[in-house]
């Protein structure tokens, strides 16, 4: 269950936008607020989440183009683009700046703005992660929601049921992920509960990944588990080509990767 850590609506900070915003910022806005999307992703892999977020804006009474506008950045799955894109939107004084890809894309907001409200769905503790102080008393200026966990022990016990007889596993994650420290050790406590040898690997680039699967080729462990990742899924496709290439025989897991249609 997520946890919420609201301090303020999001249609209030919408609505009281145009009213707080400084006079040259109406004038360049033309008086319509203004939200500043961020996504890790890219557009066409989350489509079905852009398209549930206008349409949840809809139902509050905002409508794109006629009373609110939307300026979209997206990092195309390369975190090291998250700060530059997000500080962009910054100094454009959006309303409020929505953000998309988990903790990675809301500590980049976070370390762009300390005025502009952030709202957020992450994964970690954004306590831990200095995103808010408490969740009793948030602070700031990040509202949002968490799980407040890391879904990695259950993925890797998913993986164990399917292929009981695995053993030994390649676990692969991007560094630069902020919450890759919480996935690891939760994956690296599950496997010791699973009997499962756990052998890890980095990834944050295309040819990284490509290195890895070669070593994939050269190993053969029992099964791949790939972390929850905006590139990792951004590269999901390549993903499957390479196991395929390399005959990856055996069972690989994947976090909110599109389920096939029955």
């Amino acid at each position: 269950m997520a946890i919420d850590i609201r301090r303020r609506q999001f249609v209030s900070t919408l609505g009281g936008a145009a009213v707080a915003w400084p006079l040259a910022a109406r004038a360049q806005q033309a008086t319509m607020p203004v939200i500043g999307f961020l996504g890790g992703q890219s557009p066409e892999s989350i489509g079905h989440l852009v398209a549930a977020f206008r349409q949840g804006l809809n139902e509050a009474g905002f409508v794109e183009g006629q009373n609110v506008a939307i300026e979209y950045r997206w990092a195309e799955g390369q975190i090291d683009r998250l700060p530059a894109l997000a500080a962009d939107l910054a100094q454009r004084q959006v309303a409020v700046i929505v953000t998309s890809g988990g903790d990675v894309s809301a500590q980049a907001a976070k370390a762009a703005t300390s005025s502009i409200p952030i709202v957020s769905t992450i994964g970690g503790d954004p306590v831990k992660e200095r995103l808010v102080a408490s969740f009793n008393r948030p602070g700031g200026n990040l509202t949002g929601a968490t799980v407040f966990a890391s879904s990695a022990a259950k993925r890797l016990e998913l993986l164990h049921e399917l292929i009981p007889k695995a053993v030994t596993i390649m676990a692969l994650f991007d560094p630069s992920d902020p919450v890759v420290a919480l996935d690891r050790e939760a994956a690296q406590a599950a496997s010791k509960t699973l009997g499962l040898h756990l052998r890890f690997a980095n990834a944050g680039t295309v040819n990284e990944l490509e290195a890895v699967f070669e070593t994939v080729a050269l190993d053969r462990p029992d099964g791949l588990f790939v972390g929850a990742n905006p590139f990792f899924n951004l590269q999901r496709d390549q993903l499957v080509g390479l196991a395929a290439v390399m005959r990856f025989r055996r069972f690989m897991h994947f976090e909110n990767f599109p389920q096939p249609e029955d």
